[in-house]
């Protein structure tokens, strides 16, 4: 069987090409909020559809639409000692029942239908102690009086 090398290479490509494209469109589309809940005096959860994929996506993605969330939405939502936790979740299909599943419930909803799977994406907090933190799939980051973000090791974690 003989290969057409040329042909192989264009192919791969094209493929390659494709590939990207769709990524990139996939990447840039906009973040969806479906809604906000606010379960708590500071903990609130933002429900969200086209969440960017990388820590770093997420993390400047907050950092440029805080101030719209707040004027918006009213999120974050400090206690009476400004700390906040606020937990973004994929809203995924939906609205579901609670069911079997480990899913969680909003209160504020006055139906059967006020749950969903349990996404979480990323996570903000700020407390007095530890300033603002993210969590994000790869790690956990601290950013810096000086506007720095940097990766946060906790002692546990570097023994």
């Amino acid at each position: 069987m003989k290969i057409n090398i040329k042909k192989t290479i264009y192919t791969l490509l094209l493929a390659g090409g494709v590939l990207h494209g769709c990524f990139l469109w996939y990447s840039h589309r906009p973040v969806e909020i479906v809604a906000i809940h606010h379960r708590s005096s500071g903990f609130s959860d933002v429900l969200v559809k086209n969440f960017p994929f990388t820590d770093k996506g997420k993390i400047h993605w907050w950092l440029k639409n805080k101030a719209m969330l707040k004027e918006k939405h009213n999120v974050p939502n400090p206690d009476k000692e400004g700390s906040f936790y606020l937990t973004f979740w994929l809203f995924g299909d939906g609205y579901k029942e609670e069911g079997k599943y480990d899913r969680l419930c909003f209160k504020d909803m006055k139906t059967k239908v006020n749950c969903i799977n349990k996404d979480a994406v990323f996570s903000v907090d700020k407390s007095i102690n530890m300033g603002t933190m993210f969590v994000a799939y790869d790690g956990t980051y601290r950013l810096q009086k000086n506007g720095e973000i940097v990766k946060y090791v906790s002692h546990s974690e570097a023994w």
